[in-house]
């Protein structure tokens, strides 16, 4: 009985060390999958996470010189391997060492007027022929959310240029140029004479613009660099995102908001209410949008960018404009991190009893608020949830900061 006792204890001592040693490794495995593989850190400063357990970041290589906040720097980055207790590995990632950043925070609507680079199909119609209903685009192949770019291999820069084309077709095919995503597509598409309308058809329903309004983030003064939204302009009806072929930006002012309730997002209401534009827009991506500002609505003084791994859950504000063109501080807490995703990095929540009273929380036109915590920008709100108008989704202001150095490169 003495021996099978002694074994037994044995058996449970030889459990609790497995038990033991898998715990920081699942830790490990666990911080591997939502740490992010690339990071800045500032000169003289080292990489330091606002982990629970302790995580360090071990060069594998030596130092390289200092870069600017590119994605097309990647590749001279610094290798470091980080270490859960400085013990168990987590995983390899790139760093860079930059410059401190200094941007002004917005919060200002804005208005955005866009040209696309050629025009999108929105849709289909049917075309009355003499031989019956069909619709002669949809029998080419051609997708909602497609953009035309070319006719017989001439650029279409609006729907008028397609309407003449179309018209003047005699019925003759037309050799279209397509862009479907990345990919480019020679499409050869037969109008049909519609004996309604007296005229050539093709069945599509298309659009070359759109206009709408959103929230400023940051400006740069150094560059007058702005980036805006947080997240793309798509369009209204087929969900894709809009390529820019020009746009400006333009001064609005806010004169009402319609209160979001659960189920149903709010949204800010406003008007353009400049003569000229403020600034050009450069491009729509992803992370939002970007351009130069000539005149910038607001003497606020410029405070540091804030690298992802310095944000921490808690308290935040975000500057933002409910009524007439100033913005205002209002009390929020990021409940969420995020360092792998592009775009929602942060889950965040209004506590501010003035804003949650007048809109419920975040609304649409707020898309692009900056988010300042400890005195930096960290990042900006993009999305409400719309089952709870008092939450929503932000993004890194680093990750919509990288968009306007390459923008800004690719201009020099």
């Amino acid at each position: 009985m003495q021996f099978y006792y002694k074994k037994n204890i044995k058996k449970r001592l030889a459990m609790l060390a497995t038990l033991l040693l898998l715990q920081p490794v699942t830790s490990a495995l666990y911080y591997s999958g939502h740490l992010a593989d690339n990071y800045y850190i500032h000169r003289g400063e080292t990489l330091e996470f606002n982990t629970i357990l302790p995580i360090t970041a071990t060069p594998t290589e030596a130092v390289t010189a200092t870069v600017a906040l590119s994605k097309a720097n990647i590749n001279s980055a610094n290798q470091m391997q980080l270490k859960l207790f400085n013990i168990f590995p987590v995983k390899q990632v790139q760093v860079q060492t930059v410059e401190e950043i200094m941007l002004v925070p917005c919060g200002q609507p804005f208005g955005v007027r866009m040209l696309m680079d050629g025009i999108m199909v929105i849709g289909f119609g049917e075309v009355e022929s003499k031989t019956g209903g069909c619709c002669p685009a949809v029998e080419t192949g051609i997708l909602e959310g497609d953009i035309i770019k070319q006719i017989n291999h001439q650029e279409i820069t609006s729907t008028n240029d397609f309407k003449n084309a179309v018209a003047n077709s005699n019925g003759n095919a037309l050799e279209l140029t397509i862009q479907r995503d990345d990919k480019f597509l020679d499409l050869t598409l037969f109008p049909k004479y519609s004996v309604m309308e007296q005229c050539w058809q093709t069945g599509l329903w298309v659009r070359d613009s759109t206009a709408g309004i959103g929230t400023l983030t940051y400006y740069e003064p150094s560059s007058k660099c702005f980036g805006g939204l947080g997240h793309p302009i798509c369009d209204a009806d087929t969900g894709e995102l809009i390529p820019l072929g020009s746009g400006v930006a333009d001064t609005v002012t806010i004169n009402g908001a319609i209160k979001g309730q659960a189920g149903s997002a709010g949204q800010l209401q406003g008007y353009f209410s400049a003569q000229e534009p403020i600034g050009t827009l450069d491009y729509n991506g992803k992370c939002g949008v970007f351009g130069h500002l000539e005149n910038f609505p607001s003497d606020a003084q410029a405070i540091p960018l804030a690298l992802k791994q310095e944000i921490t859950l808690g308290e935040a504000v975000i500057l933002t404009t409910v009524q007439g063109n100033e913005p205002k501080a209002y009390s929020v807490e990021i409940t969420a991190l995020d360092y792998t995703d592009d775009t929602q990095n942060m889950i965040i929540e209004v506590t501010d009893e003035e804003l949650l009273n007048y809109t419920g929380g975040i609304v649409q036109g707020m898309s692009g608020s900056p988010i300042i915590q400890n005195g930096k920008l960290v990042g900006a709100v993009t999305h409400v949830f719309v089952s709870q108008p008092s939450m929503g989704y932000g993004i890194f202001a680093e990750n919509m900061y990288e968009y306007t150095r390459s923008t800004e490169q690719k201009a020099s």
